[in-house]
Protein backbone atom coordinates (compact mmCIF):
# COMPACT_ATOMS: atom_id res chain seq x y z
CA UNK A 1 0.00 0.00 0.00
CA UNK A 2 1.34 3.40 -1.27
CA UNK A 3 1.50 6.45 1.22
CA UNK A 4 0.56 10.03 0.03
CA UNK A 5 4.12 10.99 0.04
CA UNK A 6 4.88 8.03 -2.36
CA UNK A 7 2.28 9.05 -4.80
CA UNK A 8 3.63 13.23 -4.25
CA UNK A 9 7.01 12.43 -5.16
CA UNK A 10 6.25 10.67 -8.02
CA UNK A 11 3.96 13.99 -9.06
CA UNK A 12 6.25 16.28 -7.67
CA UNK A 13 7.20 17.33 -4.26
CA UNK A 14 7.98 21.16 -5.11
CA UNK A 15 7.79 21.28 -8.95
CA UNK A 16 6.16 24.48 -11.50
CA UNK A 17 2.62 23.91 -10.44
CA UNK A 18 3.22 23.67 -6.34
CA UNK A 19 5.54 26.70 -7.04
CA UNK A 20 2.83 28.88 -8.96
CA UNK A 21 0.44 27.96 -5.81
CA UNK A 22 3.44 29.24 -2.81
CA UNK A 23 3.48 32.39 -5.23
CA UNK A 24 -0.53 33.12 -5.31
CA UNK A 25 -0.08 32.10 -1.42
CA UNK A 26 2.90 34.46 -1.03
CA UNK A 27 0.87 37.30 -1.90
CA UNK A 28 -1.64 37.05 0.84
CA UNK A 29 1.15 36.92 3.27
CA UNK A 30 1.88 40.45 1.96
CA UNK A 31 -0.89 41.45 2.24
CA UNK A 32 -1.94 40.28 5.63
CA UNK A 33 0.85 42.47 6.99
CA UNK A 34 -1.28 45.69 6.58
CA UNK A 35 -3.91 44.70 8.58
CA UNK A 36 -1.38 43.18 10.93
CA UNK A 37 0.77 46.55 11.78
CA UNK A 38 -1.14 48.56 9.24
CA UNK A 39 -2.57 50.73 12.26
CA UNK A 40 0.51 52.58 12.10
CA UNK A 41 -0.35 54.86 9.16
CA UNK A 42 -4.42 54.69 10.64
CA UNK A 43 -3.58 56.30 13.22
CA UNK A 44 -0.03 58.59 12.64
CA UNK A 45 -0.67 61.21 15.39
CA UNK A 46 0.41 64.38 14.38
CA UNK A 47 1.75 67.51 16.86
CA UNK A 48 -1.49 69.20 18.46
CA UNK A 49 -2.90 71.41 21.24
CA UNK A 50 -5.83 72.52 22.85
CA UNK A 51 -7.97 74.89 21.13
CA UNK A 52 -8.62 78.35 23.09
CA UNK A 53 -11.90 80.27 22.33
CA UNK A 54 -10.81 83.47 20.87
CA UNK A 55 -7.33 82.59 20.06
CA UNK A 56 -7.47 82.62 16.11
CA UNK A 57 -9.09 86.16 16.15
CA UNK A 58 -5.91 87.32 18.39
CA UNK A 59 -3.21 85.67 16.25
CA UNK A 60 -5.07 87.34 13.33
CA UNK A 61 -4.77 90.72 14.85
CA UNK A 62 -1.41 90.45 16.42
CA UNK A 63 0.75 88.67 13.67
CA UNK A 64 1.78 85.88 16.48
CA UNK A 65 3.99 82.62 14.92
CA UNK A 66 2.70 79.61 16.01
CA UNK A 67 5.86 79.70 18.48
CA UNK A 68 4.39 82.97 20.53
CA UNK A 69 0.81 81.60 20.24
CA UNK A 70 1.63 78.65 22.67
CA UNK A 71 4.04 80.73 24.66
CA UNK A 72 0.89 82.84 25.69
CA UNK A 73 -1.88 80.25 25.54
CA UNK A 74 -0.27 76.71 26.80
CA UNK A 75 1.63 75.68 29.87
CA UNK A 76 4.75 74.33 30.19
CA UNK A 77 4.27 70.05 30.02
CA UNK A 78 3.86 68.12 33.45
CA UNK A 79 6.82 66.12 32.03
CA UNK A 80 9.10 68.01 29.94
CA UNK A 81 9.50 71.89 30.97
CA UNK A 82 10.41 73.01 27.33
CA UNK A 83 7.58 71.25 25.57
CA UNK A 84 4.17 73.00 25.71
CA UNK A 85 1.06 71.02 27.05
CA UNK A 86 -1.06 69.34 24.08
CA UNK A 87 -3.82 68.29 26.94
CA UNK A 88 -4.13 71.80 28.99
CA UNK A 89 -4.59 75.15 28.28
CA UNK A 90 -5.05 78.32 30.52
CA UNK A 91 -8.46 78.94 32.13
CA UNK A 92 -8.80 81.78 29.65
CA UNK A 93 -11.55 83.53 27.41
CA UNK A 94 -9.60 85.72 24.60
CA UNK A 95 -11.26 88.74 23.46
CA UNK A 96 -9.10 89.97 20.86
CA UNK A 97 -10.44 93.93 21.54
CA UNK A 98 -9.18 94.07 25.00
CA UNK A 99 -6.00 91.89 25.31
CA UNK A 100 -2.34 94.05 24.42
CA UNK A 101 -0.49 92.26 21.72
CA UNK A 102 2.43 92.66 22.99
CA UNK A 103 1.97 91.26 26.90
CA UNK A 104 -1.36 89.40 25.96
CA UNK A 105 -1.06 88.22 29.63
CA UNK A 106 -0.45 91.90 31.74
CA UNK A 107 -3.92 92.28 32.73
CA UNK A 108 -3.85 89.30 35.06
CA UNK A 109 -2.44 90.62 38.07
CA UNK A 110 0.10 87.29 39.52
CA UNK A 111 1.35 87.02 35.32
CA UNK A 112 1.10 83.24 33.99
CA UNK A 113 2.82 81.67 36.19
CA UNK A 114 -0.83 81.62 38.34
CA UNK A 115 -3.02 80.99 35.84
CA UNK A 116 -5.93 78.47 35.84
CA UNK A 117 -5.77 75.12 33.67
CA UNK A 118 -8.76 73.37 31.86
CA UNK A 119 -8.29 70.48 29.54
CA UNK A 120 -9.08 70.29 25.90
CA UNK A 121 -13.07 71.06 26.56
CA UNK A 122 -13.23 72.77 23.27
CA UNK A 123 -11.27 70.26 20.99
CA UNK A 124 -7.73 70.41 19.50
CA UNK A 125 -5.56 72.17 16.94
CA UNK A 126 -3.60 69.70 14.70
CA UNK A 127 -0.54 70.74 13.17
CA UNK A 128 -1.45 72.11 9.75
CA UNK A 129 -0.18 69.89 6.45
CA UNK A 130 -1.16 66.76 8.59
CA UNK A 131 -3.43 64.40 6.99
CA UNK A 132 -6.49 62.69 8.47
CA UNK A 133 -6.15 59.64 10.23
CA UNK A 134 -8.15 58.37 12.82
CA UNK A 135 -6.88 60.04 15.50
CA UNK A 136 -7.78 63.04 14.03
CA UNK A 137 -10.92 62.30 13.03
CA UNK A 138 -12.42 60.68 16.04
CA UNK A 139 -10.36 62.86 18.77
CA UNK A 140 -8.04 60.06 20.00
CA UNK A 141 -5.95 62.09 22.08
CA UNK A 142 -5.28 62.87 25.68
CA UNK A 143 -8.27 61.13 28.02
CA UNK A 144 -9.34 59.38 24.65
CA UNK A 145 -5.78 58.09 23.75
CA UNK A 146 -6.81 54.46 25.06
CA UNK A 147 -8.99 54.19 22.79
CA UNK A 148 -6.22 54.03 19.96
CA UNK A 149 -4.90 51.22 22.03
CA UNK A 150 -8.35 49.66 22.30
CA UNK A 151 -8.49 49.33 18.35
CA UNK A 152 -5.38 47.37 18.15
CA UNK A 153 -6.58 45.28 21.06
CA UNK A 154 -10.11 44.34 19.38
CA UNK A 155 -7.92 43.19 16.40
CA UNK A 156 -6.04 40.79 18.35
CA UNK A 157 -8.97 39.62 20.49
CA UNK A 158 -10.55 38.74 17.09
CA UNK A 159 -7.60 37.17 15.65
CA UNK A 160 -7.78 35.18 19.17
CA UNK A 161 -10.94 34.08 18.71
CA UNK A 162 -11.18 33.48 15.03
CA UNK A 163 -8.07 31.17 14.41
CA UNK A 164 -10.15 28.71 16.76
CA UNK A 165 -13.21 28.77 15.21
CA UNK A 166 -11.46 28.62 11.59
CA UNK A 167 -9.05 26.00 12.19
CA UNK A 168 -11.71 23.89 13.63
CA UNK A 169 -13.52 24.78 10.19
CA UNK A 170 -10.84 24.56 8.21
CA UNK A 171 -10.46 20.62 9.13
CA UNK A 172 -14.17 19.97 8.67
CA UNK A 173 -15.44 22.37 5.43
CA UNK A 174 -11.72 22.30 3.62
CA UNK A 175 -8.24 24.19 3.61
CA UNK A 176 -9.82 26.23 0.24
CA UNK A 177 -13.23 27.00 1.33
CA UNK A 178 -12.27 28.47 4.75
CA UNK A 179 -9.82 30.40 2.92
CA UNK A 180 -12.01 31.93 0.45
CA UNK A 181 -14.75 32.65 2.93
CA UNK A 182 -12.49 34.29 5.29
CA UNK A 183 -11.46 36.48 2.68
CA UNK A 184 -14.94 37.32 1.27
CA UNK A 185 -15.86 38.53 4.85
CA UNK A 186 -12.80 40.04 5.39
CA UNK A 187 -12.56 42.64 2.12
CA UNK A 188 -16.53 42.93 3.21
CA UNK A 189 -15.55 44.10 6.71
CA UNK A 190 -12.57 46.05 5.08
CA UNK A 191 -14.80 48.26 3.03
CA UNK A 192 -16.91 48.85 6.25
CA UNK A 193 -13.30 50.00 7.62
CA UNK A 194 -13.23 53.02 5.23
CA UNK A 195 -16.58 54.31 5.93
CA UNK A 196 -17.12 54.05 9.26
CA UNK A 197 -18.85 57.14 10.54
CA UNK A 198 -17.26 57.36 14.23
CA UNK A 199 -14.97 54.93 16.41
CA UNK A 200 -17.40 52.71 17.19
CA UNK A 201 -18.10 51.25 14.29
CA UNK A 202 -14.38 51.58 13.30
CA UNK A 203 -13.86 49.16 16.32
CA UNK A 204 -16.75 46.89 15.62
CA UNK A 205 -15.52 46.77 11.73
CA UNK A 206 -12.01 46.13 12.16
CA UNK A 207 -12.66 43.17 15.25
CA UNK A 208 -14.73 41.77 12.44
CA UNK A 209 -11.61 41.84 10.35
CA UNK A 210 -9.56 40.20 13.22
CA UNK A 211 -12.25 37.17 13.44
CA UNK A 212 -11.91 36.14 10.05
CA UNK A 213 -8.49 37.42 8.50
CA UNK A 214 -6.08 35.22 10.50
CA UNK A 215 -7.84 32.15 10.16
CA UNK A 216 -8.29 32.08 6.64
CA UNK A 217 -4.75 32.92 6.28
CA UNK A 218 -3.30 30.29 8.31
CA UNK A 219 -5.75 27.98 6.84
CA UNK A 220 -3.93 28.91 3.02
CA UNK A 221 -0.49 28.48 4.98
CA UNK A 222 -1.22 24.81 6.02
CA UNK A 223 -2.52 23.92 2.34
CA UNK A 224 0.53 24.65 0.69
CA UNK A 225 2.70 22.87 3.43
CA UNK A 226 0.06 19.70 2.63
CA UNK A 227 0.82 20.33 -0.88
CA UNK A 228 4.66 20.08 -0.99
CA UNK A 229 7.22 17.17 0.07
CA UNK A 230 8.58 16.89 3.56
CA UNK A 231 11.46 18.06 2.40
CA UNK A 232 10.64 21.41 1.46
CA UNK A 233 8.36 22.55 4.33
CA UNK A 234 10.99 23.71 6.17
CA UNK A 235 11.57 26.29 2.98
CA UNK A 236 8.37 26.64 2.22
CA UNK A 237 7.24 28.10 5.88
CA UNK A 238 10.51 29.95 6.15
CA UNK A 239 9.97 31.79 2.58
CA UNK A 240 6.13 32.68 2.89
CA UNK A 241 6.92 34.47 6.27
CA UNK A 242 9.72 36.66 4.26
CA UNK A 243 6.89 37.72 2.07
CA UNK A 244 5.01 39.37 5.61
CA UNK A 245 8.49 41.33 5.99
CA UNK A 246 8.01 42.21 1.96
CA UNK A 247 4.85 43.16 2.44
CA UNK A 248 6.08 45.65 5.73
CA UNK A 249 8.93 47.24 3.06
CA UNK A 250 5.81 47.66 -0.07
CA UNK A 251 3.60 49.00 2.88
CA UNK A 252 5.35 52.72 3.90
CA UNK A 253 5.41 53.49 0.21
CA UNK A 254 1.61 52.62 -0.53
CA UNK A 255 1.10 54.92 2.88
CA UNK A 256 3.52 57.56 1.62
CA UNK A 257 1.61 58.08 -1.69
CA UNK A 258 -2.04 57.50 -0.13
CA UNK A 259 -1.62 59.24 3.49
CA UNK A 260 -5.54 60.08 4.34
CA UNK A 261 -6.21 56.51 6.16
CA UNK A 262 -9.61 55.86 4.49
CA UNK A 263 -7.85 56.31 1.06
CA UNK A 264 -5.54 53.88 1.98
CA UNK A 265 -7.77 51.36 3.74
CA UNK A 266 -9.90 51.39 0.60
CA UNK A 267 -7.30 50.52 -1.43
CA UNK A 268 -5.61 47.65 0.38
CA UNK A 269 -9.13 46.50 0.33
CA UNK A 270 -10.04 46.30 -3.07
CA UNK A 271 -6.66 44.72 -3.34
CA UNK A 272 -8.23 41.87 -1.15
CA UNK A 273 -10.79 41.13 -3.37
CA UNK A 274 -8.71 40.07 -5.77
CA UNK A 275 -7.71 37.15 -3.44
CA UNK A 276 -11.70 35.57 -4.44
CA UNK A 277 -10.28 34.81 -8.12
CA UNK A 278 -8.56 31.98 -6.10
CA UNK A 279 -11.32 29.83 -6.51
CA UNK A 280 -10.51 29.09 -9.52
CA UNK A 281 -6.22 29.49 -9.74
CA UNK A 282 -5.79 27.15 -6.60
CA UNK A 283 -6.37 23.59 -5.66
CA UNK A 284 -8.04 22.64 -2.43
CA UNK A 285 -5.71 20.39 -0.14
CA UNK A 286 -4.71 16.64 -1.30
CA UNK A 287 -4.31 15.27 2.35
CA UNK A 288 -7.38 17.13 3.75
CA UNK A 289 -9.58 15.30 0.95
CA UNK A 290 -7.38 11.83 1.38
CA UNK A 291 -8.25 12.31 5.04
CA UNK A 292 -12.06 13.01 4.60
CA UNK A 293 -12.36 9.35 2.40
CA UNK A 294 -12.29 11.36 -1.33
CA UNK A 295 -10.06 9.13 -3.02
CA UNK A 296 -11.34 10.34 -6.28
CA UNK A 297 -10.84 13.92 -5.66
CA UNK A 298 -7.25 13.28 -4.24
CA UNK A 299 -6.35 11.59 -7.12
CA UNK A 300 -7.69 14.19 -9.83
CA UNK A 301 -5.27 16.70 -8.13
CA UNK A 302 -2.31 14.48 -7.75
CA UNK A 303 -2.51 13.91 -11.47
CA UNK A 304 -2.78 17.37 -12.28
CA UNK A 305 0.18 18.03 -9.72
CA UNK A 306 2.08 15.19 -12.07
CA UNK A 307 1.18 16.91 -15.87
CA UNK A 308 1.94 20.46 -14.59
CA UNK A 309 5.20 19.28 -13.55
CA UNK A 310 5.71 17.31 -16.35
CA UNK A 311 6.11 13.72 -14.43
CA UNK A 312 4.56 10.82 -15.20
CA UNK A 313 3.41 7.78 -12.45
CA UNK A 314 5.36 4.48 -12.82
CA UNK A 315 1.46 2.71 -11.99
CA UNK A 316 -2.13 3.35 -12.77
CA UNK A 317 -2.58 5.61 -9.83
CA UNK A 318 -6.11 4.93 -10.26
CA UNK A 319 -5.97 1.46 -9.05
CA UNK A 320 -3.33 2.26 -6.33
CA UNK A 321 -4.53 1.71 -2.51
CA UNK A 322 -3.68 5.03 -0.53
CA UNK A 323 -2.55 4.85 3.10
CA UNK A 324 -4.69 7.54 4.80
CA UNK A 325 -2.36 8.21 7.30
CA UNK A 326 -4.02 10.89 9.35
CA UNK A 327 -6.19 8.05 11.20
CA UNK A 328 -5.62 9.41 14.79
CA UNK A 329 -5.33 6.92 17.60
CA UNK A 330 -5.78 9.54 20.35
CA UNK A 331 -8.12 12.73 21.09
CA UNK A 332 -5.92 14.88 21.95
CA UNK A 333 -6.89 17.70 25.02
CA UNK A 334 -5.30 20.28 27.21
CA UNK A 335 -4.83 17.96 29.70
CA UNK A 336 -2.36 16.55 27.55
CA UNK A 337 -0.22 19.34 27.76
CA UNK A 338 0.23 19.47 31.52
CA UNK A 339 -0.47 15.77 32.44
CA UNK A 340 3.22 14.69 32.04
CA UNK A 341 6.12 16.93 33.42
CA UNK A 342 8.65 16.98 30.39
CA UNK A 343 5.87 18.13 28.20
CA UNK A 344 4.29 20.23 30.74
CA UNK A 345 7.49 21.96 30.74
CA UNK A 346 7.67 22.81 27.14
CA UNK A 347 4.05 23.75 27.24
CA UNK A 348 4.58 26.58 29.35
CA UNK A 349 7.78 27.39 28.02
CA UNK A 350 6.39 27.47 24.77
CA UNK A 351 3.63 29.61 25.68
CA UNK A 352 5.56 32.21 27.49
CA UNK A 353 7.70 32.58 24.26
CA UNK A 354 4.61 32.68 22.07
CA UNK A 355 3.65 35.73 24.29
CA UNK A 356 7.14 37.26 24.63
CA UNK A 357 7.61 37.43 20.67
CA UNK A 358 4.22 39.41 20.01
CA UNK A 359 4.74 41.56 22.50
CA UNK A 360 7.86 42.60 21.36
CA UNK A 361 7.33 42.26 17.82
CA UNK A 362 4.46 44.29 17.61
CA UNK A 363 5.84 46.86 20.27
CA UNK A 364 8.69 47.69 18.42
CA UNK A 365 6.79 47.80 15.02
CA UNK A 366 3.88 50.39 17.12
CA UNK A 367 6.92 51.99 18.09
CA UNK A 368 7.88 53.91 15.23
CA UNK A 369 4.50 55.66 15.34
CA UNK A 370 5.80 57.74 18.07
CA UNK A 371 9.52 58.19 18.46
CA UNK A 372 9.77 60.69 15.70
CA UNK A 373 11.40 61.06 12.40
CA UNK A 374 10.34 59.54 9.40
CA UNK A 375 7.96 57.26 9.77
CA UNK A 376 7.83 55.88 6.30
CA UNK A 377 11.62 55.76 6.04
CA UNK A 378 11.97 53.96 9.75
CA UNK A 379 8.72 51.31 8.69
CA UNK A 380 11.08 50.42 5.51
CA UNK A 381 14.14 49.78 7.47
CA UNK A 382 11.93 47.47 9.74
CA UNK A 383 11.08 45.24 7.21
CA UNK A 384 14.14 45.20 5.77
CA UNK A 385 15.87 44.09 8.81
CA UNK A 386 13.84 40.84 8.48
CA UNK A 387 15.09 39.66 5.98
CA UNK A 388 18.20 38.35 6.92
CA UNK A 389 16.79 36.78 10.08
CA UNK A 390 15.19 34.46 7.78
CA UNK A 391 18.60 33.56 5.97
CA UNK A 392 20.21 33.46 9.65
CA UNK A 393 17.60 30.57 10.33
CA UNK A 394 18.38 28.82 7.15
CA UNK A 395 21.64 29.08 7.33
CA UNK A 396 21.63 28.01 11.31
CA UNK A 397 18.97 25.99 11.92
CA UNK A 398 20.37 22.77 10.26
CA UNK A 399 23.90 23.07 11.37
CA UNK A 400 23.68 24.31 15.15
CA UNK A 401 20.42 23.34 15.79
CA UNK A 402 17.13 24.92 17.05
CA UNK A 403 17.97 26.20 20.76
CA UNK A 404 20.98 28.69 19.92
CA UNK A 405 19.26 30.77 17.50
CA UNK A 406 15.90 30.77 19.41
CA UNK A 407 17.68 31.58 22.83
CA UNK A 408 20.16 34.28 21.03
CA UNK A 409 17.39 35.65 19.52
CA UNK A 410 15.41 36.61 22.23
CA UNK A 411 18.52 37.34 24.30
CA UNK A 412 19.65 39.89 20.91
CA UNK A 413 16.11 41.43 21.51
CA UNK A 414 16.03 42.19 25.08
CA UNK A 415 19.58 43.23 25.19
CA UNK A 416 19.04 45.65 22.69
CA UNK A 417 15.72 47.04 24.04
CA UNK A 418 17.63 48.02 27.19
CA UNK A 419 20.80 49.31 25.67
CA UNK A 420 18.10 51.46 23.39
CA UNK A 421 16.47 53.16 26.24
CA UNK A 422 19.37 54.10 27.78
CA UNK A 423 21.28 55.97 24.54
CA UNK A 424 20.73 59.18 24.09
CA UNK A 425 18.33 60.54 21.84
CA UNK A 426 20.90 63.40 20.69
CA UNK A 427 22.29 59.85 19.14
CA UNK A 428 19.93 58.94 16.78
CA UNK A 429 21.68 57.10 14.17
CA UNK A 430 23.05 54.58 17.50
CA UNK A 431 19.54 54.23 18.88
CA UNK A 432 18.01 53.30 15.51
CA UNK A 433 20.63 50.49 14.74
CA UNK A 434 20.32 48.96 18.16
CA UNK A 435 16.83 49.47 17.44
CA UNK A 436 16.76 47.29 14.90
CA UNK A 437 18.89 44.85 16.11
CA UNK A 438 16.10 43.66 18.36
CA UNK A 439 14.09 43.77 16.04
CA UNK A 440 16.10 41.13 14.01
CA UNK A 441 16.55 39.25 17.00
CA UNK A 442 12.82 38.80 18.01
CA UNK A 443 12.18 37.95 14.33
CA UNK A 444 14.66 35.35 14.38
CA UNK A 445 13.11 33.78 17.88
CA UNK A 446 9.46 34.02 15.73
CA UNK A 447 10.83 31.88 12.93
CA UNK A 448 12.44 29.35 14.84
CA UNK A 449 9.18 28.92 17.82
CA UNK A 450 7.58 27.64 14.94
CA UNK A 451 9.43 24.84 14.68
CA UNK A 452 10.39 23.86 17.77
CA UNK A 453 6.23 23.88 18.94
CA UNK A 454 5.84 21.52 16.15
CA UNK A 455 8.89 19.30 16.96
CA UNK A 456 8.35 18.75 21.16
CA UNK A 457 4.78 17.22 21.18
CA UNK A 458 3.97 13.40 19.80
CA UNK A 459 1.48 13.51 16.35
CA UNK A 460 -1.92 13.08 17.72
CA UNK A 461 -1.40 16.15 20.18
CA UNK A 462 1.13 18.18 17.46
CA UNK A 463 -1.59 20.66 15.64
CA UNK A 464 -3.40 21.59 18.86
CA UNK A 465 -0.59 22.34 20.84
CA UNK A 466 0.61 24.62 18.19
CA UNK A 467 -3.02 26.21 18.38
CA UNK A 468 -3.22 26.15 21.92
CA UNK A 469 0.64 27.43 22.93
CA UNK A 470 0.52 30.23 19.92
CA UNK A 471 -2.99 31.63 21.17
CA UNK A 472 -0.52 33.23 23.89
CA UNK A 473 0.73 35.06 20.48
CA UNK A 474 -2.89 37.22 20.28
CA UNK A 475 -2.95 37.84 24.18
CA UNK A 476 0.86 39.12 23.43
CA UNK A 477 -0.77 41.41 20.64
CA UNK A 478 -3.97 42.40 22.75
CA UNK A 479 -1.24 43.67 25.78
CA UNK A 480 1.08 45.30 23.50
CA UNK A 481 -0.84 48.61 22.77
CA UNK A 482 -1.35 49.65 26.14
CA UNK A 483 1.99 48.73 27.30
CA UNK A 484 3.78 50.97 24.65
CA UNK A 485 1.04 53.80 24.50
CA UNK A 486 0.56 54.25 28.27
CA UNK A 487 3.79 53.54 29.66
CA UNK A 488 5.36 55.69 26.89
CA UNK A 489 3.35 58.94 28.35
CA UNK A 490 5.20 58.01 31.72
CA UNK A 491 8.70 57.77 29.96
CA UNK A 492 8.96 57.84 26.27
CA UNK A 493 11.45 54.31 26.73
CA UNK A 494 9.58 53.25 29.45
CA UNK A 495 7.91 50.13 27.22
CA UNK A 496 11.29 49.47 25.86
CA UNK A 497 12.98 48.06 29.45
CA UNK A 498 9.32 46.24 29.81
CA UNK A 499 10.21 44.27 26.47
CA UNK A 500 14.22 43.80 27.04
CA UNK A 501 13.69 42.11 30.52
CA UNK A 502 10.71 40.09 28.93
CA UNK A 503 13.32 39.32 26.03
CA UNK A 504 15.95 38.15 28.30
CA UNK A 505 13.74 36.08 30.97
CA UNK A 506 12.22 34.24 27.57
CA UNK A 507 15.70 33.46 26.01
CA UNK A 508 16.46 32.43 29.03
CA UNK A 509 13.56 29.69 29.29
CA UNK A 510 14.48 28.73 25.82
CA UNK A 511 17.71 27.14 27.14
CA UNK A 512 15.82 24.80 29.22
CA UNK A 513 13.97 23.01 26.11
CA UNK A 514 15.94 20.46 24.37
CA UNK A 515 17.51 20.20 21.51
CA UNK A 516 15.46 19.08 18.56
CA UNK A 517 17.78 19.32 15.26
CA UNK A 518 18.09 15.78 13.80
CA UNK A 519 15.21 13.75 16.10
CA UNK A 520 12.27 11.56 14.58
CA UNK A 521 9.40 13.03 15.38
CA UNK A 522 7.94 11.66 18.47
CA UNK A 523 5.06 9.25 18.18
CA UNK A 524 3.75 8.98 21.64
CA UNK A 525 3.72 10.59 25.27
CA UNK A 526 6.78 8.51 25.86
CA UNK A 527 8.87 9.81 23.43
CA UNK A 528 8.16 13.39 23.98
CA UNK A 529 8.88 12.51 27.45
CA UNK A 530 12.43 11.17 26.73
CA UNK A 531 13.25 13.85 24.23
CA UNK A 532 17.10 15.45 24.79
CA UNK A 533 17.24 12.85 27.64
CA UNK A 534 20.67 9.96 27.22
CA UNK A 535 19.98 6.60 26.52
CA UNK A 536 20.21 4.61 29.68
CA UNK A 537 23.20 1.95 29.36
CA UNK A 538 22.74 -1.60 30.01
CA UNK A 539 24.43 -2.69 33.27
CA UNK A 540 27.69 -3.80 33.29
CA UNK A 541 26.84 -6.94 34.95
CA UNK A 542 24.71 -7.80 32.15
CA UNK A 543 28.15 -7.75 29.82
CA UNK A 544 30.20 -9.73 32.33
CA UNK A 545 27.23 -12.79 32.15
CA UNK A 546 27.18 -12.19 27.79
CA UNK A 547 31.20 -12.50 28.08
CA UNK A 548 31.27 -15.17 30.71
CA UNK A 549 28.73 -17.30 28.79
CA UNK A 550 29.96 -17.20 25.27
CA UNK A 551 33.47 -18.33 26.76
CA UNK A 552 32.21 -21.58 28.23
CA UNK A 553 32.64 -24.25 25.48
CA UNK A 554 29.79 -26.67 25.11
CA UNK A 555 28.96 -29.38 23.00
CA UNK A 556 25.15 -28.87 22.63
CA UNK A 557 24.41 -25.83 20.43
CA UNK A 558 20.78 -25.95 21.25
CA UNK A 559 21.67 -25.77 24.67
CA UNK A 560 23.68 -22.63 24.32
CA UNK A 561 21.30 -20.77 21.93
CA UNK A 562 18.73 -21.38 24.43
CA UNK A 563 21.31 -20.06 27.61
CA UNK A 564 22.32 -17.11 25.65
CA UNK A 565 18.22 -16.33 25.16
CA UNK A 566 17.46 -16.39 29.31
CA UNK A 567 20.55 -14.68 30.01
Amino acid sequence: MATFDDILEEAGEFGIYQKRIFFLICLTTAMFSYLYVGIIFLAITPNHWCRSPGVDELRNKCGWSLEEEWNYTLPPDSADSSLYSRCERYDIEWNATSVSCENPLSFLQNGSADLPLTTCSDGWVFENGSFPSIVTEFRLVCADAWKLDLSQACLNLGFLIGTIFLGFGADVYGRKLCFLFSTFVTSVSGLAVAFAPSYIWFIIFRTVQGLFSKGGWLSVYILITELVGSEHRQTVGIMNQMCFSFGMMILPAVAYFLPAWRTLQLTATIANFCFLSYYWLMPESPRWLLSQKKKAETIKILQKIAKKNKNTFSTNIETVQIEDCHEEVKTPSVTHLVKTPQIRKHTLILMFNWFTNALVYLGLVMRLGITGGNIYLNFFISGVVEIPSAIIVVLLIDRVGRRFPFAMGNLLAGACCLITAFIPDDIYWLKAVIANLGKLGITIAFFVLCFVNTELYPTFLRNFALSVCSAMCDIGGIVAPFILYRLAAIWIEMPLTVFGMIGLIAGGLVLLLPETKGIILPETIEDAENIGREKKTAPKTNYQLVALHTSVETSDSKQTASEKIII
